[in-house]
């Protein structure tokens, strides 16, 4: 019988979670940090049947992770917090000090190299989040390594919060935008599809093939539709990691 795995991706903003047990995703759900510590934050996980092994991907800190040990601690499970390592599950970490990458970058990584096992490419992992985080991966699992910028929210908070007059308020998307609240919106999109777009670029030409591009996070479907080549948008991209993280521990 498999086992059931719950894996936990805890983000700067939001918390993700899934409850597989060997075949899919039963169960799912999904919580504001800022709610780590209410009564009903996991209650679906602590209602749900017996669960034998817990992975999770935390990149909020220390002060969240003992809180989220607080809430979970009645499902009587030891915690195992990934950190990222200089190779697992045929992915390979070029970081200059393996351990500083981010948990939820080597899950993702993992998760992409894992899915295109049966015909290997070079992939740009894409996590768009509070933070965007664009990934290069070679098709033998090699992380060249990576960058990161603001995300799309975040851009908009950073020019209200840094400035005199430009509102925090909801744009739409215009090519050449004719009011304020669009041209952030607007400029936020496109800064980072420019950095996703020349990351493509570089890893085109270091590869000398057009790379596959597989994308997760909230803001990825504001963004992908406006990239010049395809996304293959997973949205559980780091669950999927972690569940594979697990199997081969």
């Amino acid at each position: 019988m498999s086992s059931r795995i719950l894996a936990i991706d805890v983000g700067n903003t939001r918390i993700k979670w899934g409850l597989h047990n060997g075949l899919e995703w039963f169960l799912r759900g999904a919580v504001d940090v800022a709610d780590i510590a209410k009564s009903h934050a996991f209650r679906d996980v602590l209602s749900a049947a017996v669960i034998d092994r817990i992975v999770i991907s935390n990149v909020a800190g220390p002060t969240i992770a003992n809180a989220l040990e607080e809430q979970i601690k009645p499902l009587g499970k030891p915690l195992f917090f990934v950190r990222a390592e200089a190779g697992r599950c045929g992915v390979v970490n070029r970081y200059d000090a393996p351990a500083q990458l981010g948990s939820d970058r080597w899950a993702a990584l993992i998760a992409a190299h894992a899915a295109a096992v049966d015909a290997p490419r070079a992939q740009l992992v894409v996590m768009s989040g509070t933070a965007l985080t664009v990934d290069a991966l070679s098709a033998d699992g090699v992380f060249l390594g990576g960058v990161i910028v603001p995300g799309v929210t975040l851009m908009h908070r950073a020019l209200h919060s840094a400035t005199a007059q430009l509102p925090l308020a909801d744009g739409a998307y215009q090519t050449f935008p004719t009011n304020t609240t669009n041209a952030i919106a607007s400029g936020a999109i496109e800064a980072c599809c420019g950095t996703i777009q020349r990351m493509y670029l570089h890893l085109a030409a270091r590869v000398g093939d057009a790379p596959h591009c597989i994308g997760s996070g909230g803001a990825i479907h504001q963004l992908a539709p406006h990239l010049p080549f395809p996304v293959a948008i997973n949205e559980n991209l780091v669950l999927d990691g972690l569940l594979n993280i697990a199997n081969a521990s």
